[in-house]
């Protein structure tokens, strides 16, 4: 019998590491070549982890929550091979202190060994990695690590004085002092504790970095879709016959705002440091929820497709979202979000940019509102389009020209001026 090793695959060509929601088997069971084994997060995607052989699941490395950069073992697999070779039993104490001293110089080495993730978010908050001390295996820096650090608003630069910045959650021993009051809430009798883990803990943890790198900025314009409501309402029965799935309000938004990013090009771009990039193609992330966890599958090439090529990849997305069968495909490459917040009731917010994208459109609940026409009470239908942008990429002058176009595509949009199909 031979112990073969599986580590965390790569879930992306940007992902650097994954989360273990769940293990799908344990320490004994059988599993077969491409079985899975374990539920993986990503910031990207949710996937399963297959066996890379077949054999019994010797041990499982990694437990359920921890977060391991891709390449590192997470299991072994006990394989039918031969030329297994059996580690003998130390004989003396010399040999033990050899082994000993021969692990602490490997722990040592470990400490410099930085994963991408963590060069990537000391680079983008100018942290000075050898001010920093690691929790992880012999010192090793992990991203927790930093993220701690940036917290805490304690960022050790290249500039500062030499000594170390220990993270104190995981680092402090025992009879250390206590944190300070006030710095986390307690919990009182009758209080429920809920573990912030799996999408929930990602989901925080992108929202901290955009709102602490992103300068936030806000916009609000109204639109009448009276012309457009009456349209949809006069096709919806008729093509859910034919083609199977509604064609909801949301696809003539998204086809909107493709559009207009077309003539507004600034705005499908991404900061880079010392550059803005401005992305040719047009793809269009939406928000697609699943119980209490939420994704982000993306629209490719939305400016390229019909009204009703929008609607069929709305209702693909989300169903593939609902059945767990959502691809790294599905969810990279978005240069631009679109949020339908109207499908909760809200008529305003202001939603957070996805990072690294400029900007973020929340579509809002169309309303029926009274409207003067010709000196003259209307009940019309109205949305509030908001959108909230990148301060260091996008300013305000070219942000209320973009929302202005989407504004007057949306209150064209009729059976003379729109094809579904």
């Amino acid at each position: 019998m031979a112990a073969e090793k599986i580590t965390m695959p790569q879930l992306g060509e940007s992902v650097t590491e994954g989360t273990i929601s769940s293990w799908l088997v344990k320490a004994g069971d059988q599993v077969n070549k491409y079985d899975p084994i374990a539920e993986v997060m990503t910031d990207k995607v949710n996937a399963e982890v297959p066996s890379s052989f077949t054999g019994t699941i010797k041990e499982i490395v990694v437990p359920e929550g921890e977060t391991v950069a891709v390449g590192e073992l997470i299991c072994y697999v006990e394989t039918e091979a031969s030329g297994t070779v059996e580690v003998p039993a130390t004989e003396n104490t010399e040999t033990n202190e050899v082994t000993s001293s021969q692990a602490d110089s490997s722990d040592e080495s470990m400490k410099k060994r930085y994963s991408p993730a963590v060069l990537r978010l000391a680079q983008e908050n100018n942290i000075d990695l050898e001010r920093v001390t690691g929790t992880g295996r012999g010192g090793r820096i992990t991203r927790k690590d930093i993220e701690q650090v940036i917290a805490t608003g304690q960022i050790p630069s290249t500039s500062e004085s030499s000594t170390p910045i220990v993270n104190k959650e995981k680092a402090q021993p025992k009879a250390a002092k206590p944190v300070p009051p006030g710095q986390q809430p307690k919990t009182q009798i009758g209080d429920i504790e809920i573990p912030v883990t799996g999408i929930r803990k990602i989901i925080a943890q992108n929202m901290v970095r955009s709102k602490t790198e992103i300068p936030h900025a806000w916009m609000m314009v109204e639109v009448d879709v009276t012309d457009l409501v009456s349209y949809r309402n006069k096709l919806k029965n008729e093509f859910k016959k034919n083609e199977g799935y509604n064609l909801t309000y949301f696809a003539f938004f998204v086809k909107a705002v493709a559009q207009a990013l077309k003539n507004f090009p600034q705005l499908n771009s991404t900061w880079a440091g010392d550059k803005i990039i401005q992305r040719k193609d047009i793809n269009l992330s939406i928000a697609v929820a699943k119980d209490q966890e939420l994704f982000v599958p993306v629209i490719k090439h939305a400016d390229e497709k019909s009204i009703k090529g929008i609607a069929r990849e709305i209702n693909e997305l989300a169903l593939k979202a609902r059945t767990n069968k959502l691809s790294a495909d599905d969810m990279q490459g978005g240069t631009f979000t679109v949020n339908n917040t109207g499908s909760f009731g809200s008529v305003q917010s202001m939603g957070v940019i996805n990072y690294p994208q400029a900007a973020i459109l929340q579509v809002e609940s169309i309303v029926k509102k009274p409207v003067i026409i010709d000196n003259m009470f209307a009940a019309r239908d109205i949305v509030n389009l908001c959108l909230s942008l990148d301060h260091r990429i996008l300013d305000g002058l070219v942000c209320g020209q973009f929302l202005a176009y989407v504004k007057e595509i949306l209150e064209n949009m009729n059976e003379k001026t729109v094809q579904v199909y």
